[in-house]
């Protein structure tokens, strides 16, 4: 148990620690003018409406496979379910200060769900590791068009703002679409290798930039962290105390760990996952309090 715990333990600072050395730096330049803010919009945009659209695409398309994987279409519903779940609870939380504090919610319910899960992973579970980061792209295909449609929304919308469909419509959302589409559909098999690899290539910038961006979205705010302080605490709250607990609960009804040890492992450290840097991409591409997103953020990621 102590070993078990200890594994993961520094499987999780490991990983968090890489994220947290790019931010860091990141946010030193900004502090010291090496980097302006028309060149953090720059990269913010590219990451949005390039990178990160050909990781999704390229991803879904290599992992999704569905005559090798019977019952693959649960992971994405739970991806769904996951984001909901956490979301309500966020607004639950802030249930009195809404829709002022719409953007907490995201924060709280939304987890990185890709890139800082994978290095956990392969920490906790180096011989399984390959069934395991299917399971994680099998349940970002859910997750990832809430992040990129109600996440968006939520995140960067002005309190009392009626969306419209356009606000749902976000290249990394399309990019989710489409490659399912094409994975279903056995497209995705027809496309030329080097084209994919090409795709893979960049799509293989998007967290570092995205933790860049990060960076330097924190560098660039003069924090007032006694008045963020409060609705940092609640919503970490939900992230890594109720979430996780109730995932727990769910796992126990439906014996979970009996049947599929690994599985239920998967869900526990999707449900403590930090926030997704994602919702600083989205603030700093189309709109949003800098201010309060970024305090919560880097307390989450303390």
């Amino acid at each position: 148990m102590i070993e078990a715990f200890t594994t993961a333990f520094f499987g999780t600072v490991s990983a968090v620690t890489v994220i947290f050395l790019i931010i860091f730096a990141s946010g030193v330049m900004v502090r010291r003018e090496m980097i302006s803010q028309n060149q953090i919009d720059g990269l913010s945009s590219a990451t949005v409406k390039i990178f990160l659209p050909c990781l999704i695409f390229a991803k879904i398309v290599q992992t999704l496979d569905p005559g090798k994987q019977p019952g693959w279409w649960t992971l994405p519903l739970a991806g769904v379910v996951m984001a909901l779940v956490g979301t309500g609870l966020g607004a639950v939380v802030f249930a009195g200060q809404l829709p002022e504090k719409r953007s907490m919610l995201p924060v709280a319910g939304m987890q990185n769900a890709g890139y800082l899960v994978l290095p956990i992973g392969l920490a906790l579970f180096p011989e399984s590791f390959d069934t395991f980061a299917v399971y994680v792209f099998l349940f970002i295909l859910g997750y990832n068009p809430i992040l990129w449609s109600l996440g968006k929304i939520l995140i960067t919308g002005g309190a009392g703002a009626r969306p419209g469909w356009r606000d749902l419509v976000t290249p990394p959302l399309l990019a989710n679409l489409v490659a399912i589409v094409a994975a279903l559909s056995g497209a995705g098999a027809l496309l030329p290798k080097p084209l994919l690899g090409a795709v893979d290539l960049l799509g293989t910038a998007a967290v570092p930039v995205a933790a860049l961006v990060l960076g330097a979205v924190l560098g660039g705010i003069n924090f007032n962290l006694r008045s963020c302080f409060p609705d940092a605490v609640r919503a970490m709250s939900v992230k890594l105390l109720a979430l996780p607990a109730l995932t727990a609960l769910a796992l126990h009804l439906t014996h979970m760990h009996t049947i599929n040890p690994l599985l239920a492992e998967f869900f526990i450290i999707e449900s403590a996952a930090a926030p997704a840097v994602a919702l600083v991409l989205q603030v700093r591409t189309y709109g949003g309090d800098e201010q309060r997103v970024g305090s919560a953020m880097f307390f989450s990621y303390l």
